[in-house]
């Protein structure tokens, strides 16, 4: 009789025990699924202002905010433009949007696009808390203005004020300094501040795709290694990154030219211009042509170790190609420069190699 009831007593355990695991497997994916905090970064990397691409982020942030319960969102912006964007989302009126859309003119933020971006979050996605984690940009402009908002309500001794202030310090040496290294490490320092402080939730962030590739060094200097690459050092897994560049592509050509190299004429498609002002503020933009059938012509002529990786045209690129870019300055000169695809790599990615015109 013993032994029966220890039996029932060991089946009935067993049952409860079943149970509590198949509850606690419901029980956290109705959690999970509401977006409880798990500590993961998502970076996305885009090339500013492209239509398509801000169309994909709006759809990736969407369902991170309605469906994981994401609400704070990382921006290539300074932490004073964030918050006053966050003032912004709070408002009646776009009026603080239209002043940041003139403080941003003569940049890769100048765009419509953006702006619509924006305001589709503001009408959809209302409780986004923007973090901005680059170094002061428009630190005379934007910078200033929020200073003196915060000295209008006497929070001159608060965090907000203190932490703008720094950053306006960090703009300033940028801008005196051209120090893209400076400002890489610094975007990771701000990145790493903002995210700790908020205490182990899931955030997505947006930036240049110059900034989210966890095996690159930073793009101008090739001396400290990207943001994604230092943060990857830092948080592991929890770092995940996807690349949106190719949605920018163009394989169209806008118009045809003839570009003459040496005694030879050469059929370039023309491709179009990038904005480089956000990156390289000495410069402007650069134009892309590829020239028809001249591989064969330049295929052995001296490299330079001048590279561009694939990503950063605006149409795609194959091995055994030939192009043309010229870049604008920002006194307006123009530099060119002879490229062609050999089908190397540089920090693991795909990227063509200037060569010398003799």
């Amino acid at each position: 009789m013993k032994a029966h009831r220890s039996k029932k007593v060991i089946i009935a355990i067993t049952i409860a025990v079943v149970a509590l695991i198949i509850l606690g497997f419901f029980a956290m994916r109705f959690f999970t699924k509401r977006g409880q905090p798990s500590g993961e970064i998502f970076l996305y990397g885009e090339e500013h202002s492209v239509e398509n691409i801000l169309e994909k982020e709006f759809e990736v942030w969407s369902s991170r905010y309605q469906n994981d319960g994401v609400r704070d969102l990382f921006v290539e912006l300074p932490y004073y433009t964030a918050e006053y964007m966050n003032l912004w989302m709070k408002s009646d009126s776009d009026d603080i949007l239209d002043s940041l859309y003139q403080d941003w003119a003569g940049t890769a933020m100048y765009s419509q696009e953006v702006v619509n971006f924006y305001k589709r979050i503001k009408n959809e996605c209302p409780e986004t808390v923007f973090h901005g984690t680059d170094v002061g940009h428009q630190y005379d402009t934007t910078g200033k203005r929020f200073l003196e908002y915060l000295e209008s309500i006497g929070q001159q001794q608060s965090e907000l004020y203190r932490l703008s202030q720094e950053n306006i310090k960090q703009g300033q040496y940028y801008y005196q300094h051209s120090d893209n290294a400076y400002r890489e490490n610094t975007m990771v320092e701000n990145f790493i501040r903002e995210f700790d402080s908020l205490n182990g939730v899931d955030v997505m962030g947006i930036y240049g795709s110059a900034h989210t590739n966890i095996e690159a060094m930073d793009y101008t200097t090739n001396s400290v290694p990207c943001m994604a690459n230092q943060l990857y050092k830092k948080y592991g897994n929890a770092l995940h990154t996807e690349d949106l560049t190719s949605l920018a592509l163009n394989n169209e050509a806008s118009r045809t030219d003839t570009i003459q190299i040496g005694e030879k004429e050469y059929t370039a498609l023309y491709f179009g211009k990038v904005d480089l002002s956000a990156i390289f503020p000495d410069y402007q933009c650069r134009e892309f042509w590829r020239l028809e059938n001249a591989y064969d012509d330049f295929k052995d002529n001296s490299t330079t170790g001048n590279v561009l990786p694939y990503n950063n045209y605006p149409m795609e690129v194959e091995t055994g190609q030939v192009f043309v870019i010229d870049y604008t300055k920002a006194d307006g000169s123009v530099v060119r420069e002879y490229h062609r695809s050999d089908g190397n790599t540089w920090q693991g990615s795909p990227a063509t190699e200037e060569f010398v015109v003799d």
